[in-house]
Parts: C-alpha cells; sequence; structure tokens
C-alpha cells in the first residue's frame, strides 16, 4: 500500500498494487492491477501520439517513445499529478518487421519514464493507428487529489 505521493495530496487516498497469491505474476515489470481508494482527481489521456511541440512526428522509434512520454508527463504536471499517480498505462504498436525487438524499445521507454513506479499496463500490438507515421501511442489513468 502506498499513500499518494503528491504533495497536494491530503484526504489520506491510497494507490495500492494488487497481487494476490491465487494469480500469475506479471510478464514484465508492471502491476496487473492497482487499486486507486479515496482519490479525488482523476486523469484520463486520450492515445498521445508522438507529436512534438512544434507538430512535428521523429521517425526513429526511441524517439516517438519519448515524445510521447514527455507529452503525458507534461499532461501529469498541467493535472496536478505526478509518475507515482498513474494507475494504468495502456500502448498500442503498430506491428513492424521486428515486432519483439519494437516491443523492447517501448518496454524501455516505458521503464525510464515511469522510474521504478509499477502500475497497471497493457500492450496492443495493432496492424495500424490512425495517423500512419505514428508506430506507437499512449493512454494513460493518474488518480490523485
Amino acid at each position: 500500500m502506498r499513500r499518494c505521493g503528491h504533495s497536494g495530496c491530503h484526504d489520506g487516498s491510497v494507490h495500492r498494487e494488487l497481487t494476490p497469491s491465487t494469480v500469475g505474476r506479471p510478464s514484465a515489470n508492471y502491476a496487473l492491477a492497482t487499486l486507486s481508494e479515496g482519490a479525488g482527481r482523476w486523469l484520463h489521456t486520450s492515445g498521445i501520439g508522438p507529436v512534438r511541440p512544434d507538430g512535428t512526428v521523429p521517425d526513429d522509434l526511441t524517439d516517438q517513445a519519448e515524445t510521447v512520454w514527455a507529452t503525458l508527463l507534461a499532461l501529469l504536471d498541467e493535472a496536478g499529478l505526478a509518475v507515482g499517480d498513474i494507475v494504468s498505462v495502456t500502448t498500442y504498436a503498430v506491428q513492424g518487421e521486428d515486432l519483439s525487438g519494437d516491443l523492447g524499445v517501448i518496454m524501455s521507454a516505458r521503464d525510464r519514464a515511469l522510474g521504478g513506479h509499477r502500475c497497471a499496463s497493457i500492450l496492443v500490438p495493432v496492424p495500424a493507428l490512425a495517423t500512419p507515421s505514428w508506430r506507437m501511442e499512449i493512454a494513460v489513468v493518474a488518480g490523485g487529489r
């Protein structure tokens, strides 16, 4: 159990990783589920694509992943929330020729951005996204006060 790490939380909000002994362990560095109790603020993002502030989209997958996470971190900051307030991450990745390599790049960027914070996470390979130059997009849910 972890109390909300945001400096504005005074209501005792708790985000708790659920790890029942009756289920299998995650296949990578994430929580299967996170329960938020007593949180007064929730952030639900749309699928965030790799669009830089100047409107360009990088070609390189690592740059796309870093761009997406920079946007997500800015949205969290704007909402008065922190990485530790993220309870769920949904990642959509376009299936390329080297899907396993691409997924490694995307998961590494996620892990760097989360800085050790564990939350529910799913990565969904897809044939394409709505914007052809995007190779990935991510949506998060975060809760806090």
